[in-house]
């Protein structure tokens, strides 16, 4: 879901909204870039002129060089995903499209790890008393 922000009115956030469904839509169906795998967008944020769109990605294989081909793949087809999205939208300024990958996923795991860790070592101290 588009994130929610003051400078950006309702409409932008329903075009963000629109965006993200539409691309998710175009990149499983459409696009053929073997290094664009299995993503999953996240959230798209475009500028109050809609000028701009960052356009945030997770996916299953986080390692730095597949994200680094997974966004060079993205960046390269953003020609034709942006033509795809126009002849589905209904807008007169049609983003620019920016991907980023959203390694907030891989951050929530990692905390959750660390929370574990640290009620079982808790647990352990509790039991030894």
């Amino acid at each position: 879901m588009a994130k929610h922000s003051k400078s950006i009115p309702g409409r932008g956030l329903r075009v963000a909204d629109q965006i993200q469904k539409d691309l998710s839509e175009i990149i499983v169906f459409e696009l053929k870039d073997p290094r664009v795998g299995m993503i999953t967008i996240t959230e798209v944020q475009v500028t109050p002129d809609y000028a701009h769109a960052k356009v945030f990605f997770t996916m299953l294989n986080d390692d730095k060089e597949a994200i680094a081909n997974t966004v060079k793949g993205l960046s390269q087809a953003a020609g034709f995903l942006r033509n795809q999205l126009g002849r589905r939208l209904s807008i007169h300024t049609l983003p620019a499209l920016h991907f980023i990958h959203d390694n907030s996923t891989a951050r929530g795991v990692e905390m959750s790890r660390l929370i574990d860790l640290a009620n079982a070592t808790r647990s352990k101290d509790d039991g030894e008393e």
